[in-house]
């Protein structure tokens, strides 16, 4: 299996459509949001398939893990690994390589590590009195009950944090992931994160955003709304969900709404890229494309 990481806008989808190309692969999604349907243009997903609406392609090569979820509903890791693992069998079963590309390093640092995750059951209770507080008061609440855990999640997912919270509140901190051993890792796999150039990556990030508002973006989050997605469950998805839903509800002007979305969108990118070097740190071997 070959595994493309890299941060938002490094390229990663256009490097695994090429290599697919040259090694007969099929691409299978990475993507916490490219899973839900109708989170197309800010998601940045592959179009359908003409002849079978169920595939999604791209110059030929099919992609795998886009549209199996309801954005109603909650689609998690544990979710992943169980799609992940039958669509990599499925892709071998017919004599293809599958091309593991994304930018949810956490999905893939589980699916190589063989990680398992503490059996705590939702609590709608807790969750309905952690939903009354803003995102920037459970970050809070996260730092001072499990400053390991704070320090290691995105401080403005607000579904991660009350996941972490609810965690915490049963066992008391959130317990690192164990490693099964017998797991994904024990197959053949190369690793490969591109790393382009801080000012090539920034200029990229750039005219990403200017060609998704072009296509359409505020109209699909105008839309995904009216469809029953409430604001505040848009806004959790983050980056152009997160400021085109407070565009919309008149929370911010567009000029703010498009910086504060740059720079989030910059901000996420380092984050992704500490990420990668903290697998790298676990032992896992990457080779690194840096032109």
């Amino acid at each position: 299996m070959i595994v493309i990481l890299g941060p938002t806008s490094s390229g990663k989808s256009d490097y695994a459509i090429r290599m697919a190309k040259d090694i007969n692969g099929e691409i299978i999604s990475a993507d916490s949001r490219q899973v839900y349907r109708g989170m197309d243009i800010g998601s940045g997903k592959v179009l359908k398939d003409l002849v079978h609406p169920s595939r999604f392609l791209s110059e030929g090569i099919r992609h795998h893990l886009i549209d199996v979820a309801s954005p109603k509903r909650d689609y998690n890791v544990t979710h992943f690994l169980r799609d992940a693992e039958k669509a990599i069998a499925d892709i071998r079963r017919r004599g293809k390589i599958p091309i593991l590309c994304g930018g949810t390093a956490f999905w893939i640092e589980a699916l190589l590590l063989g990680t398992t995750f503490p059996a705590v059951k939702p609590d709608k209770t807790l969750r309905a009195k952690l939903e009354k507080l803003s995102t920037e008061e459970l970050f809070a609440k996260l730092e001072k009950e499990d400053a390991a855990r704070a320090a290691s999640i995105d401080p403005n997912n607000r579904v991660r944090l009350i996941r972490a919270l609810e965690i915490i509140e049963v066992l008391g901190k959130v317990p690192k992931t164990r490693s099964k051993e017998q797991g994904t890792r024990s197959k053949d796999i190369k690793i490969i994160a591109l790393n382009p150039p801080k000012e090539i990556l920034h200029e990229r990030i750039e005219k990403r955003l200017k060609d998704r508002l072009a296509q359409g973006m505020l109209d699909e989050v105008r839309r995904l709304n009216e469809q029953g997605i409430s604001w505040e469950r848009l806004e959790s998805f983050g980056l152009e969900y997160r400021w085109c839903a407070r565009y919309l509800q008149g929370k911010i002007s567009q000029e703010n709404m498009e910086s504060e979305l740059l720079r989030d969108s910059k901000r996420y990118a380092k984050r992704q890229l500490t990420f990668i070097r903290r697998l790298e740190r676990s032992g896992l071997e990457i080779e690194w494309i840096t032109s």
